[in-house]
C-alpha cells in the first residue's frame, strides 16, 4: 500500500482517525472527508487511488457519491458502513463498489481487503504501465486491462463501471467456458459479499446492454441453463501501441 493515496469518507471522526492511523502505518497517504460535498471536492482535487465510503453522511447518501464516481471513473470504492442489510450490499455492489465492509469491523480485515482491492485494480494506475499493456479484442470491442477502459465498435469509449469491467474480464479470461454464478462472484472479488444469484444476473444484464450488438438477443454472453453464463467469442491479445485518446 506504500505510495497509494486513500480518501477516507466518514462522518464519524473516530472511524476516520482509526483508518488514517492504520493506512499511514502501511505507507499510504490519507485524506479525510466528513460529508458528501467534501468527498466530491477531494476526489476532484486530489485524485486518490481508492475511496472508503460511508453511506450515512450528514449531507447526503454515500450511494449517491458512489454513483457520481462511477459516471466518470473506475476509481476503486470500498463501502464501509453500519448498514448490514443485504439490499444495501447488493445496491452498493451494483453501483460499482469494489467491496462492502460492515461496521463494526476488525482493522486487520479492513486492511487486508483494502489491499486486495488495490492489488486487483491498482496496477492499472501504475505510472508507465498503461502504454505497454496488452489490449484484448473481441467482436469489434477493444479492452485495455491496464486502464479499465473499453473502446466500442464505433471507436468511442464504452461507459463501463469498474464492476462491469471486472465481470467482462472474468469472461475474457475463460472464453468458451460455462461459468457458474458462484464462480463469477469469486472471479470478480464478490464471493463474500452477497450470495444471491440475482446479483450476477443483474450485472450480466447490465453488461449485455453495453457490449452486445443486440442486447435483446445476446450473442457474446450466452446463458447456460442450469449453470450460469459463457462467453462465445474469438478473444485476441495484442500489444497496445497506444491507449485510446479520451481528450476532447
Amino acid at each position: 500500500m506504500h505510495g497509494r493515496h486513500v480518501l477516507v469518507v466518514d462522518d464519524d471522526a473516530g472511524v476516520r482517525h482509526l483508518l488514517r492511523r492504520c493506512l499511514e502505518a502501511a505507507g499510504a497517504t490519507v485524506s479525510e472527508a466528513d460529508c458528501a460535498a467534501a468527498a466530491r471536492a477531494a476526489i476532484a482535487e486530489r485524485s486518490p487511488d481508492l475511496v472508503t465510503l460511508d453511506l450515512n453522511l450528514e449531507d447526503g447518501d454515500g450511494l449517491d457519491v458512489a454513483r457520481d464516481i462511477r459516471r466518470t471513473s473506475a476509481l476503486p470504492i470500498v463501502i464501509v458502513s453500519g448498514k448490514d442489510d443485504v439490499i444495501d450490499r447488493v445496491v452498493g455492489l451494483e453501483l460499482g463498489a469494489d467491496d462492502y465492509i460492515t461496521k463494526p469491523f476488525h482493522v486487520r480485515e479492513v486492511m487486508a481487503r483494502l489491499h486486495a482491492v488495490l492489488r486487483r485494480s491498482g496496477d492499472s494506475a501504475a505510472p508507465g504501465r498503461a502504454d505497454d499493456a496488452e489490449a484484448v479484442r473481441l467482436d469489434g470491442l477493444t479492452l485495455w486491462p491496464q486502464r479499465f477502459e473499453v473502446t466500442g465498435r464505433d471507436g468511442a469509449p464504452c461507459p463501463l463501471t469498474g464492476a462491469d469491467f471486472r465481470l467482462l474480464m472474468a469472461f475474457v479470461g475463460h472464453p468458451g467456458q460455462a461459468l457458474s454464478r458462484d464462480r463469477l462472484m469469486d472471479l470478480t472479488g464478490g464471493g463474500d459479499w452477497a450470495p444471491l444469484d440475482r446479483t450476477i444476473d443483474n450485472q450480466v444484464a447490465r453488461l449485455r446492454k453495453k457490449i452486445e450488438r443486440d442486447p435483446a438477443n445476446p450473442r457474446l454472453i450466452r446463458t447456460v441453463r442450469g449453470v450460469g453464463y459463457r462467453l462465445v467469442a474469438d478473444v485476441r491479445l495484442t500489444t497496445a501501441e497506444a491507449a485510446p485518446d479520451r481528450r476532447a
